[in-house]
């Protein structure tokens, strides 16, 4: 354990000792002979106090049961325990900008915790209905397809659907980069779950974007225990809550993975042995999923906006984890399998996706009409799709045959090179004002561009980047 771990273990006043009764793998039962710790009491146990146990359930009058947020090597029954007289605590302040930590506050990035850094329990509680302002804004991500026809809102939470390989991570890291340059606040990413490759080349290319003084980073890596992937959550929104509530700055908070915050939660109510729910979820999936995002807020003082990217089990967009984390969403980005076959990335679904946003009090009448008639248009291309396969294009009237030409010519303007994957694919990112997205869309939309290829417009920015190769420009 390093110094700044050792630190914050002697910061808390100890107040008595018991002894390990019994460890059945993360779970491990205390007893105490003089007092009961309350739960969510951290306890700490081994040589040099290196293994931590959060109190969950009292057993009775004298023993308490509790899940280990680290390894449980070399713990015994009759191992000592202390209990440390508090809760999980996370480190906050400005001193923690630029730095990548674990659940327990450790510095993971090879430097030593800076100094001017205060401890606060990672359980905190939602904001009271009083102290939110209720003031609806939209947030730009310099990304098409978003921007038009699932705006995003300030102090909300949006999320990323999609199964594994369609690209949320890759979409995630994109809005990190286009935000960031013109985000004036902070920005706290968490990683539950996700593989540490994940993070090294998030800390490696925030680093050289000159971004990452404006961020905090923490990770709850997937080879961790349960109980630590399902507190780094906490721990981020701690740190969050911190710069929104004190130094009065809004705050994105950017989380992947957070069906890994359910399926750790599902692993510990197992280990604690509670009865299982539906498709073997755990039975407070909704209550420990809302103790999260409700927390997610914005006050008087500033706005926690959240991007959260959710991974859903074999495309099956009823599984319990993704019904209940649509509840709490004002912006559902849902992924296409189909759509990344074909290669119209970002592979967002214009029809399955939606925004609570996307009304003209809100958006605009112009910006309102033209997201309708992109979708409308789109829809008649999907139920035009099987008349094409079984009798062919030449088959559908005239006018079907505008709506479809129309459509793909949409599908591929709504396509966009990403700086994060310019190494690979070649091309330049680029970022695109919402101005620029509306009125690429409205001259695709009046038929400006029927004589050009399809082609012209695919993986451009604004729609003066197009290029005609038998006019040889715009």
């Amino acid at each position: 354990m390093n110094d700044s771990a050792q630190a914050a273990a002697s910061a808390t006043q100890a107040t008595g000792n018991g002894r390990v009764t019994a460890v059945r793998g993360s779970v491990v039962d205390v007893h105490f002979p003089d007092h009961l710790p309350p739960v969510l009491s951290l306890l700490r146990a081994g040589k040099q106090n290196e293994i931590a146990i959060e109190v969950l359930v009292q057993l009775d009058a004298r023993h308490v049961r509790g899940v280990a947020l680290t390894p449980v090597q070399g713990l015994a029954r009759g191992s000592e325990v202390t209990d440390t007289g508090g809760t999980l605590k996370a480190p906050v302040g400005p001193g923690v900008l630029g730095r990548m930590f674990d659940v327990f506050g450790q510095a993971i990035d090879l430097g030593e915790l800076p100094e001017q850094v205060e401890w606060r329990s990672v359980h905190g509680l939602p904001p009271p209905f009083a102290r939110r302002t209720g003031q609806t804004g939209v947030f730009e991500t310099g990304i098409k397809i978003i921007d038009v026809l699932t705006p995003l809102e300030r102090g909300g939470k949006a999320g990323l659907f999609g199964g594994a390989g369609v690209g949320k991570t890759v979409l995630l890291t994109e809005m990190i980069h286009n935000m960031l340059g013109k985000h004036q606040g902070v920005s706290v990413f968490c990683g539950i779950g996700e593989r540490c490759r994940e993070g090294e080349e998030l800390y490696r290319d925030m680093q050289e974007a000159g971004v990452l003084p404006h961020m905090v980073m923490l990770y709850g890596q997937m080879n961790e225990p349960p109980g630590s992937r399902f507190r780094v959550g906490h721990a981020a929104l701690t740190m969050a809550e911190y710069f929104r509530d004190e130094q009065h700055r809004d705050v994105l908070l950017l989380i992947d993975n957070i069906f890994r915050f359910v399926q750790a939660g599902s692993e510990v109510s197992g280990l604690m042995g509670q009865m299982p729910s539906r498709l073997g979820y755990q039975p407070g999936l909704a209550t420990e999923l809302a103790g999260l995002e409700e927390r997610i807020a914005d006050t008087e003082h500033g706005a926690i906006t959240s991007i959260q990217a959710v991974y859903v089990p074999a495309d099956d967009f009823t599984d319990p984890a993704a019904v209940h984390t649509f509840s709490h969403l004002s912006a559902s980005i849902v992924l296409s399998r189909r759509r990344a076959s074909e290669g119209l990335y970002p592979a967002v679904d214009p029809l399955q996706s939606s925004s609570r946003l996307a009304t003209p009090g809100v958006i605009g009448e112009r910006h309102y009409q033209l997201a309708q008639a992109i979708r409308r248009t789109l829809a008649q291309y999907e139920a035009l799709k099987d008349i094409i396969a079984m009798l062919g294009l030449e088959q559908l009237s005239p006018d079907d045959r505008k709506i479809v030409a129309r459509a793909r010519r949409l599908e591929r303007f709504l396509t966009q090179p990403f700086f994060t994957t310019g190494q690979f694919s070649g091309m330049a990112g680029r970022l695109v004002s919402l101005a620029d997205a509306l009125d690429g869309c409205e001259r695709i939309l009046n038929d400006e561009f029927t004589d050009w290829p399809e082609t012209a417009l695919y993986m451009i920015g604004s729609i003066d980047e197009a290029r005609h190769p038998d006019k040889g420009g715009a």
